[in-house]
């Protein structure tokens, strides 16, 4: 697996992948924008008249509870675009990596792999749909860990645990069913869970540091392309 890792990192830096790199850089830097500013509204919303209509909702029982979620929300609000940006970038890579997925793919396989056939381009909708989901259930692992990560270190290493999950699973199952339908990429997915799950940590780790993982989206899927192929030899 560290093979992989390494030889994924040199792929990153590879002439024919730069070009990628700074398409899905720009493309993340826009989605990063976005959705921290559209985040940052939310809980700003909630810290003010947010609190008020949940109770009015679910009833004075809550109150307690809703003013303690209030006052989380409010510091979170308060960090900032910037902090929040920073929780958002497992979301936001999983949606640029859906788009770059076969041109990353290509290249690594042609570059690697030239004596065996190469994969065939998933259709938009299925790569979409799969970074779709895997940043909508990024998203709410975040706003749960929320609280224990303003509290509680136990929060962030919720937060990294179930990333390294999702970003595992949603990167290898599109370097399989490359050459896989969706259904049997997702069963190899389930028989060498263990393997992925810790690609998927690898993953989480690069998507932690900060700058570095604008390019997140060509490593991990330069990592489980490697990591497919030597699956799948193996069985």
């Amino acid at each position: 697996m560290l093979p992989a890792a390494v030889t994924a990192l040199s792929d990153i830096l590879s002439r024919p992948l730069r070009a990628i790199l700074w398409r899905a850089i720009g493309l993340a830097l826009v989605l990063v924008a976005v959705l921290a500013i559209a985040l940052q509204r939310l809980l700003s919303w909630f810290a003010g008249s947010g609190e008020v209509w949940l109770e009015g909702a679910l009833g004075p029982s809550f109150h307690t509870p809703l003013v303690i979620l209030g006052w989380i929300v409010s510091i979170a609000a308060g960090l900032g675009v910037v902090v929040g940006a920073v929780f958002l970038m497992p979301a936001i890579t999983a949606l640029v990596a859906s788009v770059f997925v076969d041109d990353v793919a290509e290249v690594v396989e042609r570059a690697h792999y030239p004596q065996q056939p190469p994969g065939k381009a998933l259709p938009v909708s299925i790569a979409l749909r799969e970074g779709i989901k895997t940043a909508a259930l990024t998203l709410l692992v975040y706003l749960i860990a929320l609280p224990f990560v303003l509290f509680a270190g136990a929060g962030f290493i919720a937060f990294f645990v179930a990333t390294a999950w999702l970003l595992g699973r949603e990167y290898f199952e599109l370097a399989a069913m490359r050459f896989r339908p969706p259904a049997e990429a997702k069963a190899m997915r389930k028989q060498h869970a263990l393997t992925v799950f810790v690609a998927g940590l690898i993953i989480a780790a690069f998507v932690s540091i900060p700058i570095v993982n604008l390019a997140t989206p060509l490593f991990g899927m330069a990592f489980m392309v490697h990591l497919h192929k030597r699956l799948s030899h193996t069985g």
